[in-house]
Parts: structure tokens; sequence; C-alpha cells
């Protein structure tokens, strides 16, 4: 398993390596990282950043199975970078994609980063996997910042999507309104805070479409039990006949796909690389790196 590589360093560069040149970069890190190691088997302390130096933001998507979504999440941190120029952006997943998140940290030597989970509500990958990575990592001095949701800024993605597979870009007439409704497909979750930031998340797009939302899950739970269908037989038999299903996934994959695919009229596509989806990145990496640090909450909260 290799070692991450940022996608983009300070020197504003994009890497796209070859086979040789990517062997070249792991030697290199590799070789940085036993550096930090004495010859008593001790670790020396990391080195300490440059004043003034922003923190590295490391992007942690889930990971998928489906090809489309590595390539979208590249993507997505090209646009990341695009907008903030200068910004070093790494992406380390929780599983399924390489750099895993646990070796983007170990070939990071020392410094400070903040890493932004890629996820739409709080769950057991916000509440202890990304946490329980950051503090395998202790020679770094790392933030975790919220989930990207809810927040008006995905209803504005989401919106934007819809447009895209057909919404009307003007609202509609009453009695055109009264006839279409939006299906926000999610995944689902175990944990019922997941579910209301979905619920959350439906509202204000609701709010932004003047339609009824219902939020759905592709992979339903005891306490995410709608499904997708059972949310559009809801919908039909109160005489929404116009009913498209908004994707409220990050990149493509088996629930997106399963869930376009029981659109009686349009799907929209996943997130994605949308614009306000990097800038609400941007956003949470702000919030983040100025809270307090791990070690700093601890010193303020014991007394």
């Amino acid at each position: 398993m290799t070692p991450s590589n940022p996608l983009h360093d300070d020197s504003g560069s994009t890497h796209l390596d070859s086979t040789a040149q990517l062997m070249d970069r792991i030697t290199s890190q590799l070789g940085s990282r036993l550096s930090l190691v004495s010859p008593d088997g001790s670790r020396r302390p990391a080195p300490r950043p440059r004043p003034g130096t922003r923190p590295t933001l490391v992007l942690v998507p889930h990971g998928s199975r489906d090809p489309r979504a590595l390539a979208t999440v590249t993507a997505l941190a090209e646009r990341i970078h695009e907008q903030r120029p200068g910004l070093t952006v790494r992406l380390g997943h929780i599983e399924l994609n390489e750099p895993l998140l646990t070796d983007t940290l170990a070939a990071q030597q020392g410094g400070r980063a903040v890493l932004v989970p890629l996820l739409l509500s709080r769950g057991q990958h916000v509440k202890r996997d990304i946490p329980a990575a950051a503090a395998g990592a202790p020679h770094l001095d790392t933030r975790v910042a919220a989930p990207l949701g809810p927040h008006p800024m995905l209803a504005e993605a989401l919106h934007s999507r819809l447009v895209e597979a057909g919404w009307p870009t003007r609202p509609p007439s009453t009695g055109t309104r009264r006839r279409h409704a939006v299906v926000l497909a999610a995944a689902g979750s175990r944990d019922p805070e997941s579910a209301a930031d979905t619920e959350a998340a439906a509202a204000l797009l609701a709010d932004r479409l003047g339609v009824p939302v219902i939020p759905a899950y592709a992979a339903p739970t005891a306490v995410c039990a709608r499904t997708v269908p059972d949310a559009l037989e809801a919908l039909a038999a109160a005489g929404r006949t116009r009913t498209a299903v908004a994707a409220y996934f990050t990149a493509p994959g088996r629930f997106a796909t399963q869930s376009a695919a029981a659109a009686p009229w349009i799907a929209a596509p996943p997130l994605g690389a949308h614009p306000a989806l990097a800038r609400l990145v941007l956003h949470r990496y702000d919030q983040a790196r100025s809270a307090p640090s791990a070690a700093e909450y601890r010193r303020l909260t014991a007394v």
C-alpha cells in the first residue's frame, strides 16, 4: 500500500506522475519518515511548521468500489485548489480506495493538518473513525472538521444538479408546483443524528425549491427506515406526478445508481465537484483550523 501523494503542493503544481516518478516519490517519502527515527529506535520530534504556513487540507471521502468515485473526489480536490491556490490538498479515504487516511497522515512529516470529512452527516465515521485516525498520527497537529451537511451550500449544489437533470429553471406556477416533489436519496445510517441531519438538509432544499422534499434511504435502517421506492409511492399517492430524485451523495457509487434507477421522472447526478461543494469544504476547513487542537481542548476542559 503506497503512501498518499499530495494532489497539489504550495508550488501549485499538479502531480500526474509516471510509474517511475511515483516510485521515486515514495522512496523519498519513506526515507524522510525513517529519518525521524533515532539510532536507538526512539522517534525524534517532528519538524515544527514554518510560521505562517497553512495546515494541509486532508479531504476524507468514504471510498467506493465504483471507479468513478475516485475520479470524482480527485476532481473536487482540483476544484478546491483552484479556489485557494497555494493550499496543499491531499486525499485520505476511510476505506476501499487508496490512499487510505492512515497512510496519508503517516506520510506527512509533522506540521499541521485539517481533516475535512467528505461526508454529509454525522455518524460513526465522523464521530469515531476519523478522530481515531487523527489520534494515531501524534506527529501531526490535527483538527477534524464537521461533516459537510446540513448547509445551505449543499442545497445550492443539489438544486443545480436537479436543473442539470431537467428540473424547471424558473419557479413553476402554483398549479404546476402542486404536482412537483423531490425525494432526497441518502445512504442511511444507524445513528439518529445522521437521520436528523438528512431531514434538515431536505428542509433546506424544500425551502429553496418551494415543493415537498422527502428524505429516503438506499440502505434503510431502524432510524432511516424510509426507502426511495417507499417515498416515491407515497408522493404519487398524494398526487405528486412529477417527482425527481436528488442524489445526496458526494460521488457516484452503488447507492446513487440504485436510487437513480427508481426515479419515475428525472434523477440528478451526485454532488461531485460542484463549485458550491468546494466552497463548503473550504468553509469547514477554515472553521476547524481556528478551533483548538485536541491537546488544547483537553487542557481547557480539564480545569
